[in-house]
């Protein structure tokens, strides 16, 4: 694939960030678009498009509370666009630093990286997401350290590779030549490179951390109720998902949409030079 000009007019960029684009805005315009507050009770097992008092509609009807869907998954987009986007940015400013460092220097320094992340990875991802979660509670901040100890190994590994294949590279050798030092390497010359590659696996990895908010918040481990999370709409469905679907559909359609845009997304930024 071409240059990232090019990769950004790709159809998946295209289809992708418009799916992303639509629910950030629909989460930053929540308090102008949302019909209802979320947490209001209103009419129980309202079905889509009912008509409320004052000529007001329940465009995707009401849970078995009495609360408007539509604002809650408009609500809930915030939550999600806010601390999925935090947790992953956590997740690669843990893990850049130290796979630069490993696949930039090798030797003692690599193999105890490695180590380390290897220690980290033959937990079960889930599993470990549950006892960090379950250890240290719900909340917004412990969700966002239980993505670093989940993800960051995965990243550590990938720039590792993508750092040890770089610095056999001319370029590297002529920057050792200059005089630079190791760390300006690592930032200024290596970084850069191996930079697209980065950006799509974030895009990707973005994905994945929607939707372990969503399980998370379906085992009830997310973010503390009664505000509207996307994963606890579901979970608190449930019970009622056969006799009204409409409750449990309308967060599942908008989770698996923004994870689509996701991996749209990242499926057209992949950097395949290489």
């Amino acid at each position: 694939m071409g240059p990232l000009p090019q990769r950004l007019r790709s159809p998946s960029v295209a289809i992708g960030g418009a799916l992303v684009a639509f629910w950030i805005i629909i989460a930053v315009a929540a308090p102008a678009v949302a019909p209802f507050p979320p947490n209001a009770t209103l009419q129980p097992f309202a079905l889509p498009g009912a008509e409320f008092a004052g000529g007001q509609r329940f465009w995707l009807g009401t849970d078995q509370i009495g609360r408007d869907i539509a604002s809650r998954l408009i609500w809930g987009a915030r939550t999600v666009l806010l601390w999925a986007p935090i947790a992953t940015l956590a997740a690669y400013a843990a893990g850049i630093p130290l796979g630069l460092l490993a696949g930039s220097r090798g030797g003692a320094i690599d193999a105890a990286v490695m180590f380390a992340t290897n220690v980290l990875l033959s937990f079960p991802v889930l599993v470990l997401y549950i006892l960090i979660i379950g250890t240290i509670g719900a909340s917004p901040l412990n969700l966002v350290i239980a993505v670093v100890f989940a993800g960051a190994p995965g990243i550590v590994r990938l720039v590792r590779a993508l750092a040890a294949r770089e610095r056999t590279r001319d370029y590297v050798a002529a920057a050792y030549t200059r005089g630079e030092g190791v760390l300006g390497v690592m930032v200024l010359e290596i970084l850069p490179n191996i930079a697209p590659t980065l950006i799509a696996d974030a895009c990707l990895r973005l994905g994945y951390v929607i939707v372990t908010l969503g399980v998370l918040g379906f085992l009830g481990l997310g973010l503390p109720p009664p505000d509207p999370d996307w994963g606890g709409m579901i979970n608190e469905a449930r019970p009622v998902a056969l006799a009204f679907p409409h409750i449990a559909v309308a967060p599942c359609l908008a989770l698996v949409s923004l994870v689509l845009g996701c991996n749209l997304l990242a499926d057209g930024l992949r950097d395949d030079r290489r």
